[in-house]
């Protein structure tokens, strides 16, 4: 299944269903000849666009979930309309470690334990990167960078004492490629995968895991606006009074400064690009985050999870085509960096002649 693909709205259950929208079988996911045994998640930047989905596919399959929400957008209320058997609403402010910290204590608390850990959370500001002053800087690395290095400091504790566990971590495109009017996003995003990349080779004997999820533009597709993830399994939230948080804002979590400074305020300004992009979109982000919901929480059961999980066409070929551009360069560099055999220089000479004597002969026709 293209998840990509512009489509009706598919509820959590219909898309665990779906014969084509499954994780490849290397991996090892849970099928019928390998049900998944019950896990307990916590999913940190549980109301945006990614994080809300994610819950609900958790809740849909049976699985525990404590859904924390943002102290900046959410309220007690709101995150109490989700408590439920298997579920528990709370409010965090990754930024502050203290918050976090009592987020483990508690889902540890109510589920005995704690398996899978997605961090969904992150904040960017659109403008150039002249244009961000020391409060955006610092606000979107303390958000991405250190929010997410202050959940796995502090739950690392318990997956190293019951020898397993498992982080999902969003990252992005731009943690793969610069993005012009998201500099300073783009850095922490880099920062992020060169900090999972580096944990991973330190817990991997404790049987800890990790995956880099990177989405394209993901849209908010759920079939009800009123998101309730109980609503879903047929149950009655605990307490009543609404159906959970609201919609997530229609850019997500990014701000758009609206006042470039002079040489960044033209129309066709290059650092204008992500404001453009987001604007064009609007409400037709290509990425189904109903369907990217099903295939993480697959990865969540996997045996042989990736370190990086691609999500839609925009990731594959803007990844890769970086990549390509990576490679090609180091190709027409390398020569600087490592000496030059012999033999590879009389071949190379010999080529040239030949091409030379070919290019006479015809200038002689």
């Amino acid at each position: 299944m293209d998840i990509d693909a512009a489509s009706q709205s598919l509820s959590p259950n219909s898309a665990s269903h779906h014969p084509h929208l499954r994780l490849p079988a290397t991996c090892d996911p849970p099928s019928e000849h390998n049900p998944p045994r019950q896990a307990s998640w916590i999913v940190f930047g549980a109301t945006g666009h990614m994080g809300r989905s994610l819950v609900r596919a958790v809740l849909s399959h049976g699985d525990k979930c404590t859904a924390v929400g943002w102290t900046q957008e959410n309220t007690v209320e709101q995150l109490e309309r989700w408590q439920d058997r298997n579920c528990l609403g709370l409010l965090c402010d990754v930024r502050v470690r203290e918050t976090v910290d009592v987020v483990i204590k508690k889902s540890i608390e109510r589920w005995g334990g704690i398996d899978i850990i997605a961090n969904c959370t992150g904040y960017g500001v659109i403008a150039s990167c002249e244009d961000q002053d020391d409060y955006d800087l610092r606000n979107q690395f303390s958000t991405n960078f250190l929010g997410t290095l202050h959940i796995i400091q502090l739950s690392l504790p318990y997956f190293r004492a019951q020898n397993h566990g498992r982080y999902l971590i969003f990252s992005s495109t731009s943690g793969a490629l610069g993005v012009p009017g998201l500099g300073p996003y783009c850095a922490t995003k880099y920062a992020v995968e060169g900090l999972i990349e580096s944990m991973l080779y330190e817990v991997d004997i404790f049987n800890i895991k990790a995956t880099l999820v990177e989405p394209g533009h993901v849209r908010l597709d759920e079939p009800d606006d009123q998101f309730n993830p109980l609503n879903n399994l047929g149950l009655t939230p605990a307490s009543s009074g609404g159906t959970g948080p609201p919609k997530p804002r229609r850019y997500g979590h990014f701000f758009v400064k609206p006042t470039p400074s002079a040489p960044y305020a033209t129309l066709s300004n290059p650092s204008g690009h992500a404001k453009r992009m987001v604007q064009w979109l609007n409400d037709r982000q290509p990425v189904s985050s109903v369907k990217s919901a099903e295939l993480i929480w697959q990865l969540g059961h996997c045996s042989y999870p990736p370190l990086r999980l691609l999500l839609g066409s925009y990731a594959v070929e803007s990844i890769r085509d970086r990549l390509r551009s990576i490679i090609e360069e180091i190709e027409d560099w390398k020569h600087l960096s490592f000496p030059v055999a012999p033999d590879e220089v009389s071949a190379e000479e010999e080529k040239k002649g030949k091409e030379e004597e070919h290019d006479e002969s015809l200038d002689n026709e």
